[in-house]
């Protein structure tokens, strides 16, 4: 398994419910966080790739990129 981490620009509670969404219904996500507070996203997975993640991350229309680790 793999993890990922994302910087996410949310703004409020409905921003990061989007995100949390959206992860919750990707298939081959196998756990994920997502902090409003610090606006990081954190995805483990073992079948996708980073760009696959943040792609649907950025479907939400939120600011999204790879956070430098």
């Amino acid at each position: 398994m793999t993890q990922y981490k994302y910087d996410v620009t949310m703004t409020c509670g409905g921003c990061s419910g989007a995100v949390t969404r959206v992860l919750s219904k990707l298939q081959g996500v196998d756990k994920f966080d997502v902090s409003l507070e610090t606006q990081k996203v954190t995805v483990e997975s073992s079948t996708l790739t980073q760009d696959e993640i943040l792609a649907v991350i950025q479907k939400t229309g939120k600011a999204a990129k790879v956070a430098d680790q």
